[in-house]
């Protein structure tokens, strides 16, 4: 593998120096430089577009060019006349200097060539066809050729660093602005062109004073023929495993026209492939409005779904039903309805082995080492509404609102084995829903008065059922390893099994509004000044009972002595309501001067809380002044250097002021405390991007530092391998720091990217009533080349190499991870596309053992053409067969390794039907 990835790199290398340089200068006819020139080189030979570039602020250019070749040099700039010019190449660089004169002054001229990127204001514009090379198929594809333009290990869209918060198609919202659907299933042939649309805001009114440098938006423009007209493509398909049979069918069918648009996206399959993930679905709805983060408090109202144990990528057995449909309206130019529905079922087998070492030395531990065997059956049946509606009149009126509706059907089976505890089953099921709505209206006065009024209502409805099954020896001779923990719970000890069971209701109603005017002072600054509100009402409740072998219910009395609870009594019922509110008011400066843009700005909060449970109530009301000030230095249109400081207050939902008893599983106990206080955080943050189309150059830096004051942590006291747990406002400050970088540059037609990531935390624990700091080190280098020739096979080499160290008292443990991977793709006599993707991954612990294993995927696709209505594919997954992947990590308590099994190597035909 390492010959492999050396000679690689040679053919690489070797292939730069088989070019040279052609740089000069544009300029206007009164020498004046032009930056943001468009600079296009056509080789004449191929009649294909060869390289191109961009001028800088001194109107500078240097692109790559072959050797001993004839080029059509196409200088373009907006508002002047475009020059055509014929250069031959030799041995040696080639300086021209351009001057364009207006368009005034010569006839029009025609442009034969596209412009592969070009830069209007903060608009990036990616002409897609310039970036294709026969191997894509849907828009991720073209996307990972772009400079600049990442898809991340989630699935997100990311350029300069930034995530993409909002896809657009045509204009339109696609799946409420949903990247990763949109990615993985638009037809890359139907996209003409892409534009990254940065410091993007929804509402134009307020583009120009409110903070937008965080979203980022991204528009397909579909090629001419696609609009009021059906594309997409059906696949369906079929094959062999060595358990079952293999099926798939994904329709995937859109319309698009001036007035209106459909899409549907279907998936049915059971060879693993998730079009949209359990996580994907709970954040339809998002975009950019988030009214309670803006205000500098958080309020945590929790989320009761299930912690399924199966990653989906990491299964046994998966079966995935998927339907989505997606349709916008606009009868006249003042009104858009948009909405969509997505219902998603799906099914997982799963089964993981683990080994587990507890710390003990520095914080008096006795907790033995344990190795588990969980095997375990999941399902979740999603559904997801959304209806919107935007009305703008006229530039000066504007009026939102959409709601969104979702419910689920979500149950987990899991059949465990512990060396310590021995065999259980465990049951846990949820039947969720929420009813979340927004409601905006936006008011220009004139040009020096805005108002915006922005509200949102919440209605959440949560109810979690869990059971767990144990073996138990009634004889009270024979001690089993959960007798001490099931005395102190107060179950009934007569039994062959224990069987518990926890009933639990958590809703939760909240309220956000604020309202902002805007002041224009002149065209430089500007202020804002805001008056809001929170109001947030949650109820809890639960209950702890024991299923006895006649059937009847026992309901257990606790002895909180045994269980290590420093309380007199305690039950296992609770019933608690939580009242919070915010009062607050703000103010925030805007200023632009010279390269600066300085925001400084604070608000006043005038803060409630009120908890009331077992006949008392706990009270806290207090006010605060959270500030914040953020810095931007743009040196250029492309390179800027953000800096961000902000205060912020948050508070903890209502489960963790519940003062009695609740299981987060049989080894798992809690039990709250009311009167818990606020967390304080103080973040700072540095941000710098640079994209330099002159030197084919792009970087980005994030640094970002958190400290936290009065943070909520957790008391917890081990018997054996179960753990009891209460929490407490530390007085000890944790602290969070993580900076991550990318540089990228193209050398012709290779790119070569380098990514580094570096995360510290400093974290205080308390175990068995005493306290560590848990400190972890994580360092990660990626260093990846990647070719883009329109004709040739293409290669990407990436090679990933991380290290993980992590403080626990005084024992310290270290991990290394390596893994270099190739990913080839090639389409070869403009009919056969093949596509193979290979990794080799080696972990080690320092002082233990290591391990390793491969991944090796392929598919060959067959074509008569690009524009051929079928297409035939053959796909292979997990060619070696591994059957499992391993994993070594750490957290506050304990180092582990883990091993998960996985789908074995399967083997699909697919047939395609291009529409």
């Amino acid at each position: 593998m390492k010959k492999l990835l050396v000679s690689l790199f040679l053919i690489a290398v070797s292939f730069s120096y088989a070019q040279l340089k052609f740089e000069g200068v544009v300029v206007d006819t009164l020498n004046a430089p032009l930056e943001l020139a468009n600079v296009v080189a056509i080789n004449k030979k191929t009649s294909a577009l060869e390289s191109y570039g961009i001028t800088d602020v001194e109107g500078k250019f240097k692109i790559q060019l072959s050797k001993n070749n004839t080029y059509k040099i196409q200088i373009s700039y907006i508002g002047l006349e475009t020059v055509f010019d014929s250069i031959t190449t030799t041995n040696e660089d080639v300086f021209k200097r351009y001057v364009l004169k207006s368009e005034a002054m010569l006839d029009e001229v025609t442009l034969n060539y596209k412009i592969p990127v070009k830069i209007q204001g903060d608009t990036l514009i990616y002409d897609a066809d310039s970036f294709k090379t026969g191997t894509e198929r849907k828009l991720e594809d073209v996307l990972e050729n772009l400079p600049g333009v990442e898809i991340n290990e989630d699935g997100q869209i990311e350029v300069e660093g930034k995530v993409v918060n909002k896809l657009m198609v045509n204009g339109k919202d696609f799946f409420d602005g949903d990247t990763k659907l949109g990615a993985k299933n638009i037809p890359s042939k139907a996209v003409d062109k892409i534009q990254v649309l940065r410091n993007y805001s929804e509402v134009g009114q307020l583009r120009g004073v409110r903070n937008n440098n965080d979203n980022v938006a991204m528009n397909i423009k579909l090629k001419e023929g696609k609009e009021s007209f059906w594309f997409g493509d059906v696949t369906v398909g079929g094959g062999a495993s060595p358990d079952e049979a293999l099926y798939l069918a994904q329709p995937k069918l859109f319309y698009y026209s001036p007035k209106y648009t459909i899409n549907f996206i279907g998936d049915v399959n059971n060879v693993g492939e998730v079009a949209l993930s359990r996580r994907d679905i709970r954040g339809f709805g998002g975009g950019f409005r988030n009214i309670s983060r803006r205000s500098g408090t958080d309020i945590n109202i929790g989320d009761n779904s299930l912690n399924f144990l199966t990653n989906q990528n990491n299964a046994l057995e998966v079966e995935n039903r998927l339907a989505t449909a997606n349709f916008s309206y606009s009868p006249k130019s003042s009104l858009d309805i948009s909405g969509f529905l997505i219902y998603n079922s799906s099914e997982f087998l799963s089964r993981q082995r683990s080994s587990i070492q507890y710390t003990d030395n520095d914080l008096g531990l006795d907790i033995p080492d344990e190795d588990t065997e969980q095997t375990s059956r999941e399902r979740s049946d999603q559904g997801v509404i959304k209806l919107s509606a935007s009305f703008q009149p006229n530039f000066n009126n504007q009026l939102d609102y959409d709601v969104v509706g979702r419910i689920s059907n979500d149950e987990q089976n899991q059949l465990a084995f512990s060396s310590v505890i021995g065999n259980t089953i465990q049951r846990d099921e949820v039947n969720p829903f929420s009813i979340n709505q927004n409601l905006n209206y936006y008011f220009t006065v004139n040009e020096r008065n805005i108002f915006a009024l922005e509200a949102q209502h919440l209605i959440k409805d949560e109810d979690p059922f869990y059971r767990a099954l144990l073996g138990n020896d009634p004889d009270p001779l024979e001690e089993d390893e959960y007798d001490t923990t099931a005395e102190g719970l107060g179950l009934d000890q007569n039994q062959n099994n224990y069987d518990i069971n926890q009933n639990r209701r958590i809703k939760a109603n909240q309220l956000d509004a604020r309202l902002d005017y805007y002041y224009i002072l002149n065209d430089v600054s500007n202020l804002n000044f805001t008056a809001g509100t929170i109001f947030s009402r949650q109820r809890f409740d639960s209950n702890i009972f024991q299923f006895l072998e006649d059937g009847t219910v026992f309901n257990p009395t606790p002895d909180p002595e045994l269980l290590g609870v420093d309380r007199e009594s305690i039950t296992v019922d609770n019933d608690v309501v939580y009242n919070f509110s915010d009062i607050y008011v703000g103010a925030l400066y805007r200023l632009k001067t010279g390269i600066f843009t300085l925001s400084p700005g604070f608000s006043v909060h005038a803060y409630g809380n009120q908890n009331s449970q077992n006949g008392v109530t706990y009270e806290d009301n207090f006010f605060r002044i959270l500030p914040e000030f953020e810095a931007l230095l743009q040196f250029k249109k492309s390179e800027s250097l953000t800096f961000r400081y902000e205060m912020r207050n948050q508070f903890t939902d209502v489960s963790r002021l519940a003062e009695n008893l609740v299981l987060n599983g049989f080894n798992n106990i809690q039990y709250g405390e009311p009167e818990l206080q606020n967390a304080l955080s103080n973040n700072v943050s540095l941000f710098y991007r640079s994209y330099n189309l002159f030197n084919n150059t792009n970087v980005f830096a994030r640094m970002a530092y958190s400290n936290n004051v009065d943070q909520i942590r957790g008391l917890t006291d081990f018997e054996s391998v179960i753990r009891t747990s209460t929490f407490f406002n530390s007085s000890f400050a944790d602290e969070t720091f993580n900076t991550f970088g990318r540089i990228q540059k193209t050398f012709g037609k290779i790119r070569a990217t380098f990514n580094a990531n570096f995360n510290y935390s400093k974290l205080n624990q308390f175990i068995q009533g005493r306290r560590a700091i848990n400190e972890g080190f994580t360092q990660s280098y990626t260093p990846s080349i990647r070719t883009n020739f329109k004709v040739a096979p293409n290669v990407t080499l990436r090679y990933n190499y991380s290290i993980t160290d992590n403080i626990q008292g005084d024992r310290e443990t270290t991990f290394t991870r390596s893994s270099p991977s190739i990913n080839f793709d090639a389409y070869i006599w403009k009919k056969l596309t093949i596509r193979s993707n290979y990794a080799y991954t080696v972990q080690k612990q320092e002082g233990g053992d290591t391990q390793s294993f491969q991944t090796w995927d392929a598919r060959l696709n067959f074509r008569n053409d690009r524009d051929a209505k079928w297409e035939y594919e053959f796909k292979i997954t997990n060619i070696l067969n591994i059957d499992a992947q391993v994993r070594n990590s750490a957290n506050n308590i304990s180092v582990f390794t883990s091993e998960t099994f996985i789908l074995p190597r399967l083997i699909t035909f697919r047939v395609v039907y291009n529409l």
